[in-house]
């Protein structure tokens, strides 16, 4: 029955009659068409036939007597006068055979097997759940590794953004959640990876097990700022859809940077002038209407609990769109480089680090404990410059004298796997902190 449900709206997309229309502009990678702009509307999809290529191009301005069109691959081989033919409004249809599967953002599969699509196609632009009916946070998820389960807790329909510069192990610790987070369905989208990394993360980093529970869409660095900048949208679309049959969804975005590059290079296309930084204004609401996207549902949904990454050049915590993210979502990961050149993965900076569902998401103990360990970690790293010059004299200042004791554990704590949940993370770290109480 679904089948043919499928088939009908497949068919109820064909037209008896093509409107088309005539390119009569080729200039910095768009195109401009007469003969649709009465039909087309922003964000609809037109097809271009040259006489080297059939391709879509995405509508992204009208003019009076003209329309402005980005083509989703190269336009070269296009010349004055080549046929386009309306397409209307970009839609995808999730469902539930898509599990397991890798597709790009138009919902085409890249695994080279054929994919059937699902009853209720949706436009990639969707609402917000009603902010009067959404639940709060929901209860802490158990995601097998000691820092999420204690100091930096994740918790059900909270938005986190991990904020790494290249190199330093943000894909590899997404790779870790997908597999440890205790949710039913994950929905991965890899915007503007490099190809080889797409194959290389659903082989080595996710494997079998977890891939069979996901749903992968991605879109290379060599395609059109077209395609990476729908990977996000068409990721959140995918999990409203399982979102709204009752299902947790882990929706995992790498990265949030190379979505507003593609939006940059869109806008700019379009005639918008720039503003922040090179950055179009219009990004920050279409930024934010995406992260409101995600989140708790309503009474009869499940929820959408993400984790975004986001390049940070040079460590920049200022940048525009590491600072816009920041402030939007509920709590930010920070990894370190230096970090990492010593050789302790995830290369999380715990004190520049927050998790907004503190301190609600744990018990007046464990609040007591994080609070420990956050101090201590705190003491040592303003007193390291001392302590390696050998200025410090043990005695001299006791609590300095604890956080050296504690230092190499708690640091060790925080790299660790942790399979017993949050509960058995804190017992672990109760061992920790206990003796250096007596």
């Amino acid at each position: 029955m679904t089948n043919l449900v499928t088939l009908g709206n497949q068919i109820g997309t064909l037209r008896a009659v093509k409107e088309c229309g005539r390119i009569s502009s080729v200039k910095s990678g768009v195109l401009r068409i007469s003969g649709l702009n009465h039909r087309a509307r922003l964000g609809d999809v037109v097809g271009v036939h040259s006489a080297e290529h059939t391709f879509e191009a995405e509508v992204i301005g009208l003019e009076e007597n003209e329309l402005i069109a980005l083509p989703e691959r190269s336009p070269a081989g296009c010349a004055i006068g080549d046929s386009s033919e309306y397409r209307g409004a970009r839609r995808i249809a999730p469902d539930q055979s898509w599990l397991g599967r890798i597709i790009d953002p138009w919902g085409r599969p890249l695994d080279g097997r054929p994919l059937m699509g699902g009853t209720r196609p949706v436009s990639l632009d969707q609402s917000p759940p009603a902010a009067a009916r959404r639940r709060g946070f929901g209860e802490r998820m158990s995601t097998g590794l000691n820092v999420f389960d204690t100091v930096l807790p994740l918790v059900r329909g909270q938005r986190m953004g991990i904020f790494a510069g290249s190199g330093v192990g943000k894909s590899h610790l997404l790779g870790q959640l997908a597999g440890g987070v205790n949710a039913d369905v994950r929905v991965i989208a890899l915007i503007g990876e490099r190809g080889r990394e797409v194959g290389a993360f659903v082989k080595d980093v996710l494997g079998e097990e977890v891939l069979s529970k996901s749903v992968i869409i991605a879109a290379t660095s060599d395609q059109s700022p077209l395609l990476r900048l729908g990977c996000l949208p068409a990721a959140m679309c995918v999990s409203e859809y399982f979102r709204d049959t009752g299902s947790q969804v882990l929706l995992l975005a790498d990265s949030i940077t190379r979505f507003a590059e593609a939006y940059r290079e869109i806008a700019v296309a379009g005639g918008e002038a720039p503003s922040l930084r090179g950055y179009p204004a219009s990004m920050t609401p279409a930024l934010m209407r995406l992260a409101e996207r995600a989140g708790a549902g309503m009474d009869w949904q499940g929820d959408i609990t993400a984790l975004m990454t986001v390049l940070v050049a040079g460590s920049d915590m200022e940048e525009p769109i590491a600072d816009l993210v920041r402030g939007t979502l509920d709590g930010h990961i920070v990894l370190d480089r230096q970090i990492a050149e010593r050789g302790r993965y995830p290369a999380i900076d715990v004190l520049k680090s927050v998790s907004r569902s503190l301190p609600d998401a744990a018990s007046v103990l464990e609040n007591h404990m994080i609070a420990e360990l956050r101090g201590a970690l705190g003491t040592y790293t303003r007193a390291e410059p001392m302590i390696r010059a050998g200025l410090h004299s043990p005695g001299s200042d006791p609590v300095l004298d604890r956080a050296i004791r504690l230092w190499p554990k708690l640091d060790a704590f925080v790299a660790e796997r942790n399979a017993l949940g949050p509960d058995g993370a804190f017992r672990k770290l109760a061992d920790i902190l206990a003796p250096q109480r007596r």
